[in-house]
Formats: structure tokens, sequence, C-alpha cells
């Protein structure tokens, strides 16, 4: 394996040195904690002393891949030495069956709401991962295939809007008391006649000038029906909104008062979504799982956390959003970077 040291020399490891800091990694994701020579003499397959040991390290962290959190202490990978581990030297695991059955059956669950698959998905991930669980939820700018309002009871109706690529969003809204079905049955037969295969966007202009100047042949309980499910659709018209989930999760385990900063941290990060929103954006145009370590990139600031990431397709395999967990930078790659695969390829599935 090839690496570039800080002067920017290119070194090759050897499979001692290899061996060593792989299981160093190992060790830091399962402990968090610096690993010393006479742990690693204990963990490793091949007899070597502390004293080799040390000197091997010692190699490791003029490269830049390993840093001593203190003086007397064990090593900890750089972010830089993680992310070198993850490209080059970790073997991915595999999913059970049981574990896919799971993933599976909780997404379909959800059924074809795209709202409640999406927070289905992002809760279950965030609970398999033990980290907090994102998704970047698509724009509804596509093309609408079918619009149909449904009474749900006295003043409030739910109206379902089906996009041609697929996409389903229900939104539910309050209707006038004693409205009659013929009412959002004439709505429904209006806004179909008018929006389909159009963007909201593109025939919003239009329906809203012939609401305002009568030109309709609407009653008037229906046209307070379609002025209702406009404003709803207005308000909440989707522009890569992002859903986080289980942030609690990044609390479990915090034991220093610098580690509750970092995290803190975080939680402004998510709370603001600016940034995340820009990474996403970015994995938009890449395929398969993005994996972005610490503050190696520089639109993701907050040092000691890691983000894993995959994008999802619909029917025509555009890329509409992104699925993912974000969590301290020792999660562990090798067992949630095919969760966050399979997830990505399950709500593609479901989409399509």
């Amino acid at each position: 394996m090839v690496v570039t040291g800080r002067g920017g020399i290119v070194t090759e490891l050897d499979e001692r040195s290899r061996q060593i800091f792989g299981q160093i990694v190992e060790t830091y994701v399962e402990t968090g904690e610096p690993v010393g020579s006479r742990t690693l003499s204990r963990r490793l397959t091949v007899a070597l002393s502390p004293a080799t040991i040390r000197n091997v390290m010692a190699d490791l962290e003029d490269l830049g891949l390993l840093y001593a959190p203190h003086t007397s202490a064990g090593r900890l990978p750089t972010d830089a030495g993680l992310r070198l581990f993850v490209n080059g030297l970790m073997e991915l695991g595999g999913l059970t069956s049981e574990e896919r059955r799971h993933i599976d059956g909780r997404v379909q669950a959800a059924g074809k709401n795209l709202d409640d698959m999406l927070s289905d998905a992002t809760s279950l991930l965030s609970g398999l991962a033990r980290c907090a669980g994102l998704v970047l939820a698509p724009k509804t700018d596509s093309a609408l295939k079918h619009i149909e309002f449904v009474p749900l009871g006295p003043g409030r109706a739910m109206v379902i809007m089906i996009t041609e690529n697929g996409l389903v969003e229900n939104r539910v809204l309050e209707v006038p008391q004693g409205l009659p079905p013929s009412a959002l049955a004439e709505a429904t037969n209006y806004l179909n006649a008018r929006l389909t295969g159009r963007t909201l966007e593109e025939a919003r202009s239009e329906i809203q000038e012939e609401l305002d100047s009568h030109r309709s042949t609407l009653d008037d309980l229906a046209q307070r029906v379609v002025e209702t499910g406009m404003a709803t659709w207005s308000g909440g018209t989707r522009g890569g909104e992002l859903i986080v989930r289980g942030q609690s999760h990044l609390l479990a385990d915090v034991t220093a008062l610098e580690d509750l900063e970092r995290i803190r941290d975080l939680f402004d990060t998510l709370e603001t979504k600016e940034q995340v929103l820009r990474i996403l954006d970015m994995v938009n145009l890449a395929e398969g799982v993005q994996i972005f370590i610490g503050a190696e990139n520089e639109l993701f600031s907050v040092s000691g956390c890691s983000m894993i990431v995959a994008p999802y397709q619909n029917s025509r395999e555009e890329i509409v959003g992104a699925i993912g967990v974000i969590g301290p930078t020792r999660i562990n790659y090798r067992r949630i970077i095919p969760l966050v695969d399979y997830t990505s390829k399950v709500i593609s599935r479901m989409i399509g």
C-alpha cells in the first residue's frame, strides 16, 4: 500500500506496518481509546515485541497516519489514517439475511407515502448504526400524474399528489364544515384537468389568475378547496428537505467534556442543516456510498465526526435524494457502509 507522508514523500507500507496500523484502527473503533504497544502485542496474530511495535508506530506517526493525544499515551488514527484504512485496508462486512429482511419489511411497511417511507428508513438506519440518521428528501418538481382530495371527517380532507416519476405526497388540510363529497370531486377534476403533465409551479399562476377572475366553473366550496390545496402545496413543496433522526445516539458513549462540546457543535451543524445539505448535494454528483471523515472536507468542519451517505434513484435512474448516517470518526465503517448502501437501494426500488 502506497501512502504520501507529511513531506509529500510516497512510501509503501510493508505487511508488518499494515497489520499494526489496521489493528490500531480496529481497536480504536472498538474502544475509542488510544492504543498502546502492549495492547497491540496481545492482539496481533504475529509475534512482535512492544519495542518493535513502537518503532513501527513512530514511522506511521511520521507519515501522518497516527498521532499521540498525550506524551506517554498510545496512538490514535488521524483523519488521513482513517481514510487510508477505509479506502485500502478494510474488508467490508456483509448484511445477514435477517438484517436485509428487517430493512425490507420496515421500508415497505410505510406504504407508498414518501414522507413516511423516508422517515421510517432514516429512523431504522439510525438504530442499526447507533448514529444519527439523515435523509435528503427529493424535490417535488416533477410533472404531476394525478391529484385527488379524499374526505377524512368533518372539516378535514387529505390531498394526494402523485408525480410522473412515481413519488407520492399526502397532506392533510382543513376544509369547510359540512363540505359535500361532490365539492371534493369537483376540485379533484378541476386540478387534474389543469395540472396533469405539468409541475405545480408551471400551472400555479394560471390557476390562481383563473380563480381570482372567477372564470372557473367551480362553485364556491370547491374553489375554497382548490385554494386551500394550492396554499398547502406552496408551503410544503420540497426543495431538498433534510430529515434527521436519532441524534441521541451521538451521546451514548460521551465520556469527556471535549467530546460533549464536539457533539454540541455537531448538533448545531445539524440544526442549521446548510452545511450538511451542501455535502448531500455533492453526493448527488457521484455514484455509490460516499464517506466524509473528520474535517478532511472543508464543507464539514466539525472535527471528530464522519458521515456515510449514499444516493437513491427514481425509476428513470435519476438521483433524487440521499440517505446516510453521521457519527464520531470511530464509527464501525465495516458494518455501516453496507447498511447505508443496502438501505439506499431498497428506497430506490420502492420509488421505482
